[in-house]
């Protein structure tokens, strides 16, 4: 159908003197002079061939047809609101993903153009915090349930943990295996031929790791893989500590020695030819990688889109890493 309207300008111009009965602070919303006002006014006016106000000495009302125009005006203006905002909405759908800083760095940031390119309608935030590993029976990164639902903002955490937490809708995304890693040029590397003569190799720590075997929870320190791997007398506590897992695959790349890391974190690393697995012994990790969600948000078609895809991710790297 085809519409013949005066210019939005005139329209807009109207409700705001309207709703005020007042030039002078309709053009103080609308940011023009009052004179302006007063001409778009007169030009929609002429343009129905009506008068729209009366305009007395110091007072404006409306006339018969101007009170009969300003509702469906304003009715109008907010169908036009209503459907720009839907638009924008469906344009660009905001989620946020909290992360482990190691996970975010060497797993996550990598896939994500993929993501991107497949919902290029969803506009993701990625955050990173330590609170995301090991608080077992906590999501104290999330709001629980009991926030407002109608909240559009989306927001789920990926939790480095043993998956009970209460409350919350919860995925295994992976459990991931520790392996020895190290830059093929180190020096010595060629005469490694047995896990015992590590005691000659620097050992690179990820202190989060010591921090579960203090806590006799043990992760996958060196003492574990050591034992698993049937070495005594190689003092397993010695060489370079880092506080997260980022640094210690930091440090290996540099060619500081061997660290200890999760194998899926470092793949590309492996693939890429920049790292090598000396000795083929894995150690499975007692904790895995999970989705955490609120219940209320948790069907929103943004979160289970990324649901979707990072389980597909997952499911990629099980295979590759087994």
């Amino acid at each position: 159908m085809k519409y013949r309207l005066p210019g939005i300008a005139l329209l807009r111009t109207f409700e705001a003197a309207a709703r005020h009965l007042s030039f002078k602070k309709a053009a103080e919303e609308l940011h023009v002079t009052p004179a302006a006002v007063s001409q778009q006014i007169k030009a929609l006016e002429d343009w129905l061939g009506v008068p729209l106000f009366r305009r007395m000495t110091r007072a404006l009302e409306l006339t018969k047809q101007g009170t009969a125009m300003l509702p469906k005006v304003c009715e109008g203006f907010e169908c036009f609101a209503a459907a720009i905002e839907a638009t924008r909405e469906r344009a660009s759908v905001p989620l946020t993903v909290i992360a482990p800083p190691s996970f975010a760095s060497h797993w996550l940031v990598p896939r994500l153009p993929h993501f991107s390119a497949a919902h290029p309608d969803i506009e993701l935030r990625l955050a990173s915090t330590a609170d995301t590993i090991h608080r077992r029976g906590e999501a104290a990164v999330l709001e629980k349930d009991g926030g407002d639902s109608r909240d559009p903002r989306s927001e789920v955490a990926i939790l480095y943990g043993q998956g009970d937490y209460p409350g919350y809708r919860v995925e295994r995304v992976f459990t991931p295996d520790y392996v020895p890693v190290c830059v093929p040029s180190l020096p010595g590397l060629a005469a490694l031929t047995a896990p015992h003569e590590l005691g000659h190799f620097t050992l690179i720590h990820d202190e989060t790791l010591h921090e579960q075997e203090r806590g006799g929870r043990s992760r996958s320190g060196w003492g574990q893989w050591l034992r698993r791997a049937g070495v005594t007398g190689v003092d397993a506590s010695r060489g370079p500590h880092f506080s997260n897992a980022v640094l210690a695959i930091d440090a290996a790349l540099a060619g500081q020695g061997i660290a200890l890391a999760s194998k899926p974190l470092v793949e590309a690393h492996v693939a890429a030819g920049s790292l090598v697995i000396p000795f083929d012994l894995a150690l499975p990790s007692p904790l895995s990688y999970f989705l955490v969600m609120r219940e209320s948000i948790s069907l929103r078609p943004a979160i289970e889109a990324f649901r979707t895809w990072l389980l597909a991710e997952a499911a990629d790297t099980d295979e590759t890493t087994d």
